[in-house]
């Protein structure tokens, strides 16, 4: 049994399918990869993991529970963060207030006591301001927490998004292409980071990455795509010699 399960899962989008019959097992602590060539479905498949997209045909699984046409809010509750392939930030938030609006996801005051300042109130702001200040920390930015997000690099943002992610806690994080539009220091920064999150929040990580060097450094098992069906799984090495996985990169037979 993995964390997380996808069982001939199908995406329909008129008459173009999107995802074919996917399947796909996550054991708790990997770090694991799906890979494909652009337009093969993989943020679709985020999408249907994240209640974004509800899927025509198929099951997921999470935590031995389904989560089949669950909400995004339900399934964010539930332990599953992600951050998306075009950074998805709150642009004229501060960067703390970036990551405490995902941290009240987890507040547990009632309607009263979010109108009024209450004992309760005061106690989670200052718990959740503390709590993003620790994951800003964590990613280099508490130096300029009262920036709008906006006015951040590129790569800063993309580490500021992963922080938002962190801050709803989840059992398993999605990073959709997170190394998109780095310089390679950017990269190996990335990578660093990555393995530090997982090692010290106990995550596991489902990543979709085009940038092969941080694919085959950080996962330990990696399932390869085409035209929204899965063509190859295994271990680094093994889909390195895959001659589908070769074919479906560059148009060749080997």
């Amino acid at each position: 049994m993995g964390l997380l399960r996808i069982r001939n899962m199908t995406k329909n989008f008129g008459g173009v399918k999107a995802v074919d019959s996917f399947n796909c097992n996550v054991q708790e602590g990997r770090t694991q990869a799906i890979i494909g060539p652009n337009g093969a479905g993989k943020t679709t498949i985020f999408n249907l993991i994240t209640g974004i997209y509800k899927p025509s045909e198929g099951e997921i699984e999470f935590d031995g529970k389904t989560i089949t046409g669950h909400a995004p809010h339900q399934i964010a509750r539930q332990g599953i963060a992600r951050t998306f392939q075009n950074i998805r930030l709150f642009p004229d938030f501060s960067v703390l207030e970036n990551i405490q609006a995902a941290d009240h996801l987890r507040s547990s005051y009632s309607l009263f006591h979010g109108f009024l300042p209450t004992p309760l109130r005061r106690r989670q702001e200052q718990a959740s301001r503390a709590h993003a200040l620790e994951l800003l920390h964590l990613v280099g930015l508490e130096q300029r927490f009262g920036e709008r997000a906006r006015n951040l690099p590129y790569g800063h943002q993309r580490r500021l998004e992963i922080a938002r992610a962190l801050a709803l806690e989840p059992k398993i994080l999605l990073l959709d292409e997170p190394a998109a539009g780095m310089n390679p220091e950017e990269t190996q920064g990335l990578m660093v980071l990555i393995q530090q999150i997982k090692d010290q929040f106990h995550l596991t990580i489902l990543l979709i990455e085009h940038h092969m060097e941080l694919v085959m450094g950080l996962c330990d098992f990696i399932t390869v795509i085409d035209f929204g069906k899965e063509i190859a799984e295994g271990t680094p090495e093994q889909i390195q010699a895959n001659p589908q996985v070769i074919q479906a990169y560059l148009g060749v037979e080997e």
